[in-house]
């Protein structure tokens, strides 16, 4: 939320200037984002006086003015403005001033031939409003050479985040209160302009929905003005972002920031019958104010009159009931709407409103009467018109429930001593009356502060106001010795991976768990429907992942429109579903892809004759298993399988499996039409390990290893040469071989696959190399020869024959 110095010192006595309150907002839990002088934009213009105007000698549109400073000779101006005239008083910007709405550094230069020492400005060019029809005219009494942001009075502008549970301070004055109580000034009352009410509300006023609409409350008044808001009030919105429209609707705009109490005001002249606050027709629909329409259900609460809906409660007004500035007679309209239902029906219409925001969060329910005097106060004194009385339908929440508080527990809780006599200042002060009679205190807060449910929040109030920072720093107990393992054995596994995917050349991206639809579907598992948010951040991020390469993908799109021509990506993070019978589902995940080159063209003809290499599938298969082996998985037991999914090349992807069902991760080349989903330049290989499917080693308890005692013997090598089928997988066969006698087979390894000469139709030629080690004593000739009937044996049950 935006608001001005000037703003603030309306409702707070204060000599401090705006770094210390920003400081002190700090400090008392109202985040400062930010803070903006005007002043600083407007350097270098000056208040200027016209002294002459004559035409330019070579352009019919343009004048040549003499203009003066108030100091040194007069400077010569080149001004294309039709109100631009000698004797007027205006804003120059001098050589070196930047204008604030394009950048531009002004100098002297030469326009059509005669020169020019600077340019008069208009309201838009400094960013004051929207005119530029000319320039900007000053009264006659301006000072002549003063600083133009001293004279139009500039405010430095605080840009304050407020957390969803204190709505109190959606309005310059809650942040006012918050600050008095924190000592940096006097809280100002709220002052309401006097007026003088004549006759009942000529309109009957009424809440046929009172859970959605507990308490509606109006009053007609006849005779008003509509027009330019004066500046005060322009300048107090335009700090706030809000760009000035006209008075009448002004002042509600003022209403709702100045004091976090959204209003609006309906022409009279466009309403027929009473005007009722009830739920929506199924299908009815309205043309709000941004010109869009919306369809409604009977789950939300409308304003609407004989002629059909004007408001969507709490959100945003119609178009047809707005206030131009022919409105002579309005109906000013006041209420309090319940805070979950507004928040459902913007979710439903996606639509967001500064009034949504201070609804669906709590407003007020105290400040319903006062707030329409203060706004009818101020509409009389500045539009003029006749106010009516006020028509109340319903009533709004009245009751606050006490909490009962021990001032002991501010101590303990807290960690801060703080006097019985301080904090009951601090509660008061804060507008929670106090029974302190006896120990417990009996506290009730306002009605505006929802979020006070308990002791708890009582004591965050008085530390927050006394002081965070005198809270001492207190370090924990700790036990003697060694302090054992903090990290729970996933967040072990988790670093173990990132350290070996950094070591193996692989760059780590963190990206959005949430996904468009369009990709999260084209990820999608068969079985497990998306998870998708019935109130995304935006429709871009709807869907929750069901898989890390969506993500990667994106961030390789990214880099490959900036010129990338290699990529290795991984990310170690979370999939999620949403089970059959409702409930969600996290899967923790590791994703990778290989993306362009792995190795760039070269002069050397070493590699590919010099031309540049790209990653493909196996390159996918080395990283799987790398990585599956750092994460304790059993590699050697795996089984290399189809079926890595739709997204994946079928000819040039796989899965690694501990039988049958049970997946560890899937690898390989993605297929031509994810790519073009993702408008990713291909070949692009991906990686993706599914770590919760890694069953846990046995006795893995402890961090120790076991101690390494090296063999005594040296290890015995064989070569066998197998014709196999040509459809056989050669991991197939290792793992058979491997498996022949445990005991004696330490390595198995394939260093030739050979198809061609000799080796029948249908076949292959896998030449493998064994590793034998012995254990106590040295291999004699039968029992290699065993060993060695043992691994024919089990190869033969693949259907390979031993080569001669």
């Amino acid at each position: 939320m935006k608001f001005s110095l000037a703003w603030l010192k309306d409702h707070l006595e204060t000599d401090a200037d705006a770094a210390e309150l920003a400081a002190a907002m700090n400090r008392i839990g109202l985040e400062v984002e930010g803070l903006e002088d005007p002043a600083e934009r407007l350097a270098g213009f000056t208040v200027a006086e016209v002294l002459t105007a004559a035409p330019h000698p070579d352009a019919d549109k343009l004048q040549v003015l003499t203009v003066s400073t108030g100091t040194g000779d007069p400077l010569q101006i080149v001004c294309g403005a039709p109100n631009a005239r000698a004797g007027m008083k205006g804003v120059l910007g001098q050589p070196g001033a930047v204008v604030p709405a394009n950048g531009m550094v002004l100098r002297k230069s030469a326009i059509r031939g005669v020169e020019s020492s600077g340019m008069m400005c208009s309201v838009r060019e400094l960013e004051l409003g929207d005119e530029h029809d000319g320039i900007i005219e000053l009264p006659a009494d301006a000072p002549v050479g003063s600083s133009f942001a001293e004279y139009h009075g500039t405010s430095p502008v605080f840009d304050v985040a407020i957390t969803p549970n204190r709505p109190d301070c959606m309005g310059v004055y809650g942040i006012a209160r918050d600050l008095a109580a924190a000592g940096m000034g006097t809280l100002k009352p709220v002052a309401i302009p006097a007026f003088t009410a004549e006759g009942p509300c000529p309109v009957e006023i009424r809440t046929d929905d009172p859970e959605g609409c507990p308490a509606f409350y109006g009053r007609v008044i006849k005779g008003v003005r509509n027009g330019t808001s004066p500046d005060w009030l322009q300048q107090r919105l335009a700090s706030a972002g809000q760009r000035p429209i006209s008075l009448l609707v002004d002042l509600t705009n003022y209403l709702m920031i100045g004091y976090g109490r959204p209003a609006h005001v309906y022409d009279l002249a466009t309403l027929r019958g009473a005007v009722i606050a009830r739920r929506a027709g199924g299908g009815e629909q309205v043309v709000a104010l941004n010109e869009k329409t919306y369809t409604l259900d009977s789950s939300m609460t409308v304003i609407a009159d004989d002629n059909g809906v004007h408001d969507i409660a709490g959100i945003m007004g119609g178009e047809d009931s707005g206030c131009s500035d022919a409105t002579t007679d309005v109906l000013l309209e006041i209420a309090y709407f319940d805070p979950d239902r507004i928040g459902a029906t913007g979710r439903k219409l996606g639509l967001t409103s500064d009034a949504r925001t201070r609804f669906e969060r709590g407003v007020d329910p105290a400040f319903l009467e006062d707030g329409l005097d203060l706004l009818t106060g101020l509409m009389v004194e500045l539009a003029g018109g006749t106010p009516s009385e006020i028509l109340r339908a319903g009533s709004p929440p009245t009751a606050a429930g006490a909490v009962t508080f021990d001032p002991a527990l501010t101590q303990r809780l807290g960690g801060v001593s703080v006097e019985l006599a301080e904090q009951r200042r601090i509660l008061e002060s804060l507008d929670f009356a106090v029974e302190d009679t006896a120990v417990p205190w009996s506290v009730t807060p306002p009605l505006r502060r929802r979020d006070i449910e308990g002791p708890a929040d009582l004591i965050e109030e008085i530390v927050r106001i006394y002081g965070i920072d005198k809270v001492a720093s207190t370090a924990l107990p700790r036990a003697e010795g060694v302090a054992a393992p903090t990290a729970s054995p996933a967040q072990a596994l988790e670093r173990r991976l990132r350290r070996s995917a950094a070591a193996r050349g692989l760059h780590e991206a963190v990206t959005w768990s949430f996904l468009p639809r369009p990709q999260a579907e084209h990820f999608a598992v068969d079985g497990q429907p998306l998870w998708v948010l019935d109130n995304p951040i935006s429709e871009d991020m709807k869907a929750m992942r069901p898989s890390l390469l969506p993500g990667l993908l994106s961030a390789v799109k990214r880099n490959q429109d900036r010129g990338a021509s290699s990529l290795r990506l991984f990310e170690i993070g979370r999939r999620y579903f949403r089970n059959a019978d409702g409930s969600s589902d996290e899967r923790l995940t590791l994703g990778a892809v290989l993306a362009g080159e792995k190795f760039s063209r070269a002069w050397a003809p070493t590699i590919n004759g010099g031309k540049a290499v790209h990653f493909d599938a196996f390159d996918a298969k080395a990283e799987a298993l790398a990585l599956l082996t750092e994460a304790g998985a059993p590699v050697g037991n795996l089984q290399i399988m189809q079926e890595a999914g739709d997204q994946f090349h079928p000819g040039q992807s796989g899965t690694l499996r501990l039988g049958p069902k049970n997946v560890l991760a899937r690898f390989g080349a993605l297929h031509p039409t994810t790519l073009a989903a993702f408008d990713v330049s291909g070949p692009v290989v991906a990686v993706e390990i599914f770590l919760d499917a890694i069953p846990a080693r046995k006795g893995a308890g402890g961090f120790a290893r076991p101690a390494y005692a090296p063999p005594a013997l040296q290890p015995v090598s064989r070569d066998f040469a197998f014709l196999v089928p040509a459809a056989l997988p050669a991991a197939d066969l290792v793992r058979a071989i491997a498996g022949a006698d445990k005991a004696s087979i330490t390595g198995v390894r394939v260093f030739d696959d050979f198809r061609g000469q000799g080796v029948p139709e249908g076949k292959k030629s896998l030449a493998l190399e064994l590793t034998l080690q012995p254990g106590e004593k040295s291999f004699r000739d039968e029992e290699l020869k065993a060993i060695s009937d043992r691994i024919v044996a089990a190869a033969a049950k693949l259907g390979a024959e031993l080569r001669g």
